[in-house]
């Protein structure tokens, strides 16, 4: 008997659009993988839906999101992650599948919750040596922000951006002092936390990883080069970068940013698809030590974007990999063990 697997999408922020993409890209991953059955389960808000015909919907059952359909009870055997935001990538969505007893594909609610947290993410695994950007964090109900004093802190230009955001929605680079207010009521628009993060000159590159219990994969990386001034939403989506896999950096520069993004995935107890944001400064001074670069963190996401033009598929194919296996391989690994 095939397996039932709900792809699930849409979710409650501004990445609600990408999601979409993300599940439309996974539904074709998985559409030669004979032993599933694919269905997109919509949710926004209260509006909890499944897709049963090319513009029909049915209503999920909270209580063990199951649904109806011609008087038949259905369930689901899998749930496939791939909101983008709340709830799905902060770990309410997997509290609640943990609660029901139903498997999914990423993280579980610590790791899910600590990574969707910029701040708080980057400020644990500098813990574990690894190296981030000197950033603060302001609140939304703070009465007073430093505005004056956040070029003292952080240097300009600066990045002033949503921690709890993506797909660099309410992102702003800095390079004035006057340009820090609007900049902060632009990353406000989007969360109650808002980073402002030092600048970092450098190559920007990025890592997917996964983990079964037989095996470790850290996929090529994709290096991003792009003409406007950070890799922001055009870029991303609308094709105004150049992303580059494999990385042209050398070796032993790609062994150890894999190695670090495994390193990563342990200390934060992920599971599934990772892929972790860097960016290759300069080494100098007594740090360099020989090195040529040194790796910052940039961010960890636990459900990256799955659409045709992002990172992980193309990164798998680099690897040699067929993307619909791989999925395959995270499935059967989360069905038959114990999240």
């Amino acid at each position: 008997m095939k397996r039932k697997i709900a792809i699930i999408a849409g979710g409650d922020s501004s990445e609600y659009e990408v999601s979409l993409r993300s599940a439309a890209g996974i539904e074709s991953f998985l559409a030669d993988q004979k032993q599933y059955t694919t269905t997109i389960v919509l949710l926004r808000g209260q509006d909890w839906k499944v897709k049963v015909g090319e513009n029909e919907w049915v209503a999920i059952d909270k209580n063990d999101f199951s649904y109806t359909l011609n008087g038949e009870k259905r369930t689901f055997d899998f749930a496939y992650i791939t909101i983008h935001g709340t709830p799905g990538e902060n770990g309410v969505l997997q509290g609640y599948f943990d609660m029901i007893g139903l498997p999914y594909s990423c993280c579980g609610v610590l790791a899910a919750a600590m990574t969707f947290n910029k701040y708080t993410c980057n400020h644990y695994l500098k813990g574990f040596g690894v190296r981030v950007a000197e950033s603060i964090l302001l609140r939304k109900s703070d009465t007073q922000y430093p505005i004056s004093n956040i070029p003292n802190l952080v240097g300009l230009p600066c990045f002033i951006k949503t921690n709890v955001g993506g797909s660099s929605f309410g992102v702003t680079k800095v390079k004035t002092v006057e340009e820090v207010k609007p900049a902060i009521d632009k990353a406000f628009a989007e969360g109650n936390e808002v980073i402002c993060e030092a600048f970092m000159q450098g190559i920007e590159i990025t890592c997917g990883a996964y983990k079964t219990r037989d095996k470790a994969v850290a996929f090529p990386i994709t290096e991003v080069v792009t003409n406007n001034e950070f890799f922001d939403y055009d870029a991303k989506y609308n094709g105004q970068v150049d992303e580059i896999t494999p990385a042209r950096i050398p070796d032993e520069v790609r062994d150890a940013v894999q190695a670090m993004t495994l390193k990563i995935y342990d200390i934060l107890g992920c599971k599934g698809i990772i892929r972790v944001d860097y960016i290759l400064t300069e080494a100098k001074g007594d740090e360099a030590k020989g090195k040529r670069f040194e790796i910052n963190l940039l961010e960890v996401n636990t459900t990256p974007g799955m659409t045709a033009t992002s990172f992980i598929p193309q990164q798998v194919r680099a690897a040699g990999l067929n993307i619909g296996e791989v999925l395959s391989e995270i499935i059967e690994d989360s069905l038959n063990s114990k999240h």
